[in-house]
């Protein structure tokens, strides 16, 4: 599938559709393998925070302890990498030619691929919020660009994986989308050159943003579903 997409077109739908501050100022509106992108995920600060309070009142308890409070969840947005650098790159210039590769992730190898294992097992789950997603059209056998969004124009949260590269005193933060498999999705069947498996970003409905970010690892899986087709629209991208 395709490896470009647009960035919320206001500041404002940070807030408005995720719930979160808006970045200090917007970048370019599409993005693409290598480019900075925002992803939102939880606040770890925040969630050290309260395991130290809880720690601190009840020094005999096991933060796990079925008594002890629940951390609440505490959202943030990061600017990072589109294109994910696992941790065991050795360079910097290694992992500019493995990020290209790694801005998609399909859902079904996420746990057992080389380059996802450790991120999934560590929970690093993210949302992307994007206000649309561009995929080649080929049904007349030339690529036709389309830009596919939600019939409402609201702000798209897919879900990925984000990860932390270090090596000295350089550091990429960087982050990846999940894919669902589409060849049965009555809109996202038609893209992408035909004889290929038919993929889509796994967009996430409004009131699971919370929940996947949160998820014991066991249940995250759930959230891997194909986005209704007749929630969203696709449209020819105008050349300019």
């Amino acid at each position: 599938m395709s490896t470009q997409y647009e960035c919320l077109k206001s500041p404002d739908l940070y807030a408005e559709a995720f719930g979160i501050a808006p970045p200090q100022a917007l970048m370019g509106k599409e993005v693409w393998p290598r480019q900075p992108g925002f992803f939102i995920r939880k606040a770890f600060v925040a969630a050290e925070q309260t395991l130290a309070s809880v720690s601190e009142t009840t020094p005999e308890t096991e933060v796990t302890s079925p008594s002890a409070p629940a951390s609440p969840l505490v959202m943030e947005l990061v600017q990072g990498q589109f294109g994910l650098v696992p941790t065991w790159v050795k360079s910097a210039s290694d992992a500019k030619l493995r990020s290209t590769k790694l801005a998609v992730t399909r859902y079904e190898t996420m746990s057992t691929a080389t380059a996802t294992r450790e991120t999934w097992l560590k929970g690093q789950r993210c949302i992307i919020p994007m206000q649309a997603f561009l995929e080649d059209d080929w049904r007349s056998r030339k690529a036709v660009p389309t830009r596919i969004a939600r019939v409402d124009g609201q702000p798209m949260g897919v879900a990925g994986l984000w990860e932390r590269w270090s090596q000295g005193e350089e550091e990429i933060v960087s982050f990846t989308l999940l894919t669902v498999n589409a060849n049965s999705h009555a809109l996202m069947n038609r893209y992408g050159q035909n004889g290929n498996e038919k993929r889509m970003p796994a967009i996430l409905n409004e009131g699971a943003y919370g929940a996947w970010l949160n998820a014991p690892i066991d249940k995250a899986r759930e959230f891997m579903r194909a986005y209704p087709a007749h929630l969203l629209l696709a449209n020819p991208v105008q050349k300019r």
